[in-house]
């Protein structure tokens, strides 16, 4: 099956490509991909560009899109601010916005001309992630409502509305694994070396998943998409978190205001994030943790 991978040059498709190795890939990225994927066909091109979108689209011929090619981060207000006064170099302020959401609408509208069977979105844990004032109880789930704080928490909300936008009137099936912060295994080394006990509250609740998990889910979903819904998303978490410290045991201590407040269902290490919903969709258990290198 041909297939189109945009962010083709990112750490995420690297593992994709291995996932994917019994099928046609061609990536796409304003980067070309590093060593370990200049076998595959490679277009180079601009998310944000209608004509690029298009132009890969048509070489490509896909029948599904893997989509995991997005700006990570918010190149705008107080992100950009610390970036520049680190002396980092600074993208456009409106990069986020123009690939997330601007780059999305073209390559769905490339999608529905060409007939495409499915896309696949990496969207991200961020769509619920809570600003730390609204837990309605742990661990948050599928449904849990999110708390828009800069344009990339946006631009992955805004992105999952627009899928179900164009699965409504276009009839072309959506799916957006929302994985958490993603890990490579040199991180999760790097964590190992260094981490320490916990001295302060994490709004994003210590989240994490490896890459090659991530991986793995698409493939999964991909394998799943004919007895999926038209449109879902669903949570990619580890089974842990980043800490040493068990997960009541940091409620209790850090946040004891939620003790009794919301109902808190966490044993050991237990994540702040379930996966249930992906679990029961299509097999997902993540397989790997930091803790694997302590």
């Amino acid at each position: 099956m041909n297939i189109l991978v945009t962010g083709g040059s990112g750490n995420l498709a690297k593992y994709i490509a291995q996932e994917f190795a019994d099928h046609d890939l061609m990536l796409m990225d304003l980067l070309p991909p590093p060593a370990d994927r200049a076998r595959l066909p490679f277009i180079q091109g601009d998310l944000a560009n209608y004509e690029d979108c298009a132009k890969a689209v048509a070489a490509c011929q896909p029948e599904v899109i893997l989509a995991p090619g997005a700006v990570p981060y918010p190149t705008d207000g107080i992100s950009r601010a610390r970036r520049e006064a680190e002396g980092q170099k600074l993208p456009p302020f409106d990069m986020t916005m123009r690939s997330n959401v601007l780059g999305l609408y073209y390559l769905m509208q490339c999608a529905v001309e060409a007939k495409v069977k499915a896309v696949i979105q990496t969207s991200s844990i961020v769509a619920v992630e809570s600003d730390g004032t609204n837990y309605r109880y742990l661990p948050i789930d599928d449904v849990h409502p999110g708390s828009p704080s800069n344009s990339y928490n946006y631009s992955k909300i805004a992105g999952e509305l627009m899928l179900q936008w164009f699965t409504r009137t276009y009839g072309i099936q959506t799916l957006c694994p929302r994985p958490a912060w993603n890990w490579t295994p040199e991180m999760s080394q790097k964590h190992a070396r260094e981490v320490q006990p916990v001295t302060a509250w994490a709004n994003y609740l210590w989240h994490y998943v490896d890459t090659r998990d991530v991986a793995h889910a698409h493939r999964s979903i991909f394998d799943a998409m004919d007895r999926l819904p038209k449109h879902d998303a669903y949570l990619l978490h580890a089974a842990d978190h980043q800490c040493l410290e068990d997960s009541r045991e940091l409620v209790q201590k850090l946040r004891p205001d939620l003790i009794g407040k919301i109902p808190v269902y966490l044993r050991g290490r237990q994540a702040f994030y379930s996966c249930e919903r992906a679990h029961n969709a299509f097999g997902f258990k993540a397989r790997y943790s930091w803790t694997d290198y302590a």
